[in-house]
């Protein structure tokens, strides 16, 4: 049975959700997504010499500012009050691609979730690890971004996949 979208009012109207009489919990998110690129790739990223600079650093950086900025970019987003967010980057070598994972986890305690800051942080992290590397390699790819886990609310705690 398909749930009803929450953001279509009766005619069929995109609304911002009124959550007014849902009493606040704590609210976690995390989400993960991955940048592929060449193994050579992720060696100058984990050597420090992209030209740019610290990749890892600045991509964690705009993650968080993305997350910070949800509502702003999705119009359909509640501002929320995050009291935790967290991004990190991992390389590894896979198959013979470079992989950058990137996994964030927000936090709040309110009325609704924080799924879309997750996976915001994730998006702009993994657009900042392209944008420092393109110089380098311009076939780098934005992979996988999803919702790992989600916990609090009416719906309580939801496992898509574990996280870390």
């Amino acid at each position: 049975m398909t749930q009803p979208l929450t953001h279509l009012d009766e005619q069929g109207h995109a609304h911002m959700v009124n959550v007014s009489a849902k009493p606040d919990t704590q609210r976690i998110a995390i989400a993960r997504g991955e940048v592929q690129l060449s193994p050579e790739t992720l060696n100058l990223i984990l050597s420090g010499g992209v030209p740019k600079g610290d990749v890892f650093a600045t991509a964690r950086i705009a993650g968080i500012l993305g997350a910070k900025k949800t509502s702003e970019l999705i119009p359909l987003c509640h501002p929320l009050s995050l009291t935790h967010l967290s991004v990190e980057l991992n390389g590894r070598v896979e198959d013979d691609l470079g992989i950058v994972e990137i996994t964030a986890r927000a936090e709040t305690t309110g009325k609704t979730g924080v799924e879309m800051e997750a996976l915001t942080a994730v998006s702009i992290a993994a657009l900042t690890v392209y944008d420092m590397i393109k110089a380098v390699q311009r076939d780098a790819r934005i992979m996988h971004v999803r919702l790992l886990e989600k916990h609090g609310g009416k719906s309580g705690d939801i496992v898509l996949e574990v996280g870390d």
